[in-house]
């Protein structure tokens, strides 16, 4: 099994694998707290998608900077500063939920609180996990079980958010959240991994920054899988902040049931990071990215208007499924092709292509599910995504082009 499954074979992925796996949950227990809190007080389809806005709008805006941070400094240092500031982050909002002091606005607030520390945090981890692979050969299944790690969160987090608010209320939920950040600051500590190189030169953040993005800009293939990851996380990936409302007024449940939607996409995204680990191989990646655009933006046409709960549930998974595929192939390439020296600074960007991208779609999902409802928002943006396939589907040539001699010089083909 670890055979097949590469990046296993590594003391120090394996240790960083596990207690992040840990820390990942808890904070899809605390962000799908978040949520509900904000829905519970206000009933407000606006402030649901504010809150998932302020969530993700600091991966837009302090992403160039992290990236920068993590290329500069020690990646493990940033990474232990990160969740101690979550785990404080988390036990301050358990208090003042169980004093019930909190207000939607103060929700709203300590989301973007969250989503800063998350963006330093993520391109950090990101430019971290590749030194923790010793056989570059590797590197491929390491990255999706990254994907794996972030779904398996997605999936078993909401789902148990939901059962502890029901026992405990949010309250429960932000504290289960802060005690998951101690086992990823375990592992951090006992990880044995190089220090980053470090630039000899000293230049200012805005002339690294403009290096980076002249060179992401030069590579025909980062350049346009960023292109297209940034279109598809503004009119697909923000369904899962439109998904309350779906609980509780097309279904008619509760937090349970928004745990099992979440939890239906999450199993996609577990299954499809596992898949892609036990493949463990980057040739190919993008023609999977193209077809896994086309299978989310169908799944999300269907479960736009679909009543029947089950049937959502599997569409869902294949959403699930078909995200997790765009984001680790696109991940992936990048990471296989991208200087050392760079790296961290390459991922920043496309951080701020998917992760970044997000809050704008999500916030527009709001105001636009007010004015005219949620299921012809979630329709477009189905729409959307099978258009953004079928440009993919047209540009592989020039794809194949531009990868092979790079494949070529890696060892990863033969050059016949």
């Amino acid at each position: 099994m670890i055979r097949n499954f590469g990046a296993l074979r590594h003391e120090n992925f394996r240790t960083f694998f596990y207690g992040q796996s840990l820390a990942l949950i808890g904070t899809w227990v605390q962000s799908t707290a978040m949520s509900w809190l904000v829905y519970r007080l206000s009933g407000s389809a606006f402030l649901l998608g504010l809150t998932g806005f302020a969530a993700q709008i600091p991966m837009l805006l302090v992403s160039p900077f992290a990236g920068v941070l993590a290329d500069r400094f020690d990646r493990r240092t940033v990474l232990i500063s990160m969740q101690v500031v979550l785990l404080v982050h988390g036990l301050i909002l358990a208090v003042f939920a169980w004093l019930e002091l909190l207000a939607a606005w103060h929700v709203v607030i300590a989301a973007f609180v969250m989503g800063s520390a998350m963006a330093l945090e993520t391109s950090a981890r990101q430019s971290f996990v590749p030194v923790l692979i010793d056989d570059r050969a590797d590197l491929p299944s390491a990255l999706a079980f990254g994907a794996f790690m972030q779904n398996s969160g997605r999936m078993i987090g909401p789902t148990l958010a939901g059962f502890i608010i029901h026992i405990a209320s949010e309250a429960g939920c932000f504290l289960a959240s802060a005690v998951s950040k101690i086992a990823v600051l375990v592992s951090l500590l006992r990880i044995d991994a190089p220090r980053n190189p470090r630039s000899e030169r000293v230049r200012s953040v805005a002339a690294e920054l403009a290096e980076a993005y002249r060179y992401q800009r030069s590579i025909m293939p980062l350049r346009v899988l960023l292109k297209h990851i940034a279109l598809i996380s503004m009119v697909a990936t923000p369904y899962a902040v439109m998904l309350p409302i779906y609980a509780a007024e097309v279904f008619g449940g509760g937090a349970a049931t928004l745990g099992l939607l979440l939890g239906a996409a999450g199993m996609g995204g577990v299954c499809g990071g596992l898949a892609l680990a036990w493949r463990n191989n980057v040739v190919g990646m993008v023609q999977l990215n193209q077809r896994a655009s086309l299978a989310c933006g169908l799944a999300l046409l269907g479960f736009a208007y679909c009543r029947e709960f089950w049937i959502s549930m599997v569409l869902l998974f294949v959403v699930g499924v078909g995200i997790i595929v765009i984001v680790t192939s696109t991940t992936t390439v990048t990471q296989m092709i991208v200087d050392e020296d760079k790296r961290a600074r390459v991922m920043a960007f496309f951080t701020m292509s998917f992760l970044g991208v997000t809050p704008i779609g999500a916030l527009l999902a709001g105001i636009l599910a007010d004015a005219i409802g949620v299921e012809p928002v979630i329709a477009a943006g189905g729409f959307c995504s099978v258009l953004a396939a079928l440009g993919l589907g047209r540009r592989m040539p020039e794809f194949r082009e531009h990868l092979r001699p790079i494949y070529v010089r890696l060892g990863l083909i033969d050059p016949n």
